[in-house]
């Protein structure tokens, strides 16, 4: 039985623990001096690890693969304000030895409730063509399994088992909410499009051991097989139009050419379901890294790179007195390990002193650095 999870690094920091994970990537490097070493990512069902190994790598880089599950004895300590295992040892798993459960991260949701919850949007459509669309993909048992089950993405949101459920019913509620406040949008226009954006991920990612793209994904991404799906569905005498729509809003809901849409958003539905989207997405991945390092004593996180940003954990910035010195150096300094963390090692020192260097008094509103000391 597994006792050690990643969420538990805070407690055995600089502790030696012996636990099992899933290898999520695997990479052989040289070291400076020629010999190899190993550079893993692990993870289990609470979050990911790098995991280096340095000594005796021969004897152990050829005994396991990526989404294998391995035993592993090590070192957890944190280089660059990140925990990182340092392996000892490692050896593959047996099938027998393996309780899955362990190794991908779930919903502490209902999922029944969920769907239950997306059921009843849906037969509240007042277009009977969407309605019986969105009915047809929901009673298909080859879809609606998947769908319940399948994460919203490999690691940027949502990247759990029943993630895409989540997600969906979350854009549901925001589409309720904000379609209200704009009643020039087609309400239900706006949800089948949120029902169909991510639907292809049930085929582009497998999530057997840990989350990964399909052969099909990888060939054609989700969009693309959206719209076969889309096609195949549609019954006869469905509106052209209305299908022209919902195909745009597939191909055109990650917003921008450089994000993969080989069209922008171009009606009011379609740029509001990017940008409900892209803020349930971002809402998510905040949530989830607040609550990853929310036993950490500093209010900052660290370098989040899939937001391009750390994040400042505001609840307790509010909860701390700003009235002593104490506390606004704390502040400043929190700043500048932030921006360390946004620049690469060999610019490091000169950011730190072109920083210091022009504002020798950092001063936060109503603060004046120098006063209190």
């Amino acid at each position: 039985m597994k006792e050690f999870f990643i969420s538990d690094c805070t407690q055995q920091e600089n502790k030696v623990i012996t636990s099992t994970f899933v290898v999520i990537t695997k990479q052989v490097k040289p070291k400076k001096t020629g010999d190899p070493y190993l550079a893993l990512t692990v993870g289990d069902r609470t979050g990911q690890l790098e995991a280096k190994m340095w000594d005796n790598v021969e004897d152990s880089m050829d005994g396991f693969d990526q989404d294998d599950v391995v035993k592993i004895k090590g070192l957890i300590n944190k280089y660059k304000n990140r925990f990182q295992l340092t392996i000892h040892k490692i050896r593959r798993m047996q099938e027998t030895e393996i309780q899955f459960d362990d190794y991908l991260p779930k919903t502490n949701k209902n999922i029944d409730e969920l769907w239950e919850t997306l059921a009843g949007y849906v037969a509240a459509f007042q277009d009977e063509n969407l309605r019986g669309l969105v009915q047809s993909f929901m009673n298909d048992p080859e879809i609606a399994g998947p769908y319940r089950m399948a994460p919203a993405a490999k690691t940027l949101h949502h990247a759990y088992i029943g993630g895409l459920l989540d997600h969906v019913v979350s854009l549901f509620r925001s589409c309720d909410l904000i379609s209200r406040n704009y009643p020039q949008i087609n309400r239900d226009l706006l949800m089948t499009g949120a029902f169909l954006h991510d639907i292809g991920k049930i085929h582009e990612l497998t999530y057997n051991r840990s989350f990964a793209y399909s052969t099909r994904g990888q060939l054609l991404g989700h969009m693309i097989i959206e719209l076969e799906m889309l096609q195949a569905k549609l019954a006869p005498g469905f509106p052209p139009e209305m299908k022209m729509l919902l195909e745009h809003m597939i191909i055109s809901h990650h917003g921008q050419y450089e994000f993969g849409s080989p069209k922008l958003p171009m009606f009011p539905e379609a740029v509001m379901l990017h940008y409900l989207d892209d803020l349930d997405s971002k809402m998510e991945s905040m949530r989830a890294m607040l609550e990853r390092e929310g036993d950490q004593e500093s209010m900052w996180t660290s370098y989040n790179s899939n937001l391009g940003r750390p994040l400042l954990n505001s609840a307790r910035f509010l909860q701390k007195p700003i009235t002593a010195a104490a506390t606004v150096e704390e502040v400043v300094e929190e700043e500048v390990v932030a921006t360390v963390e946004l620049t690469p090692d060999n610019h490091t020192s000169s950011v730190i002193e072109t920083k210091l260097e022009s504002d020798p008094s950092p001063k936060l509103p109503g603060f004046d650095l120098a006063e209190t000391k």
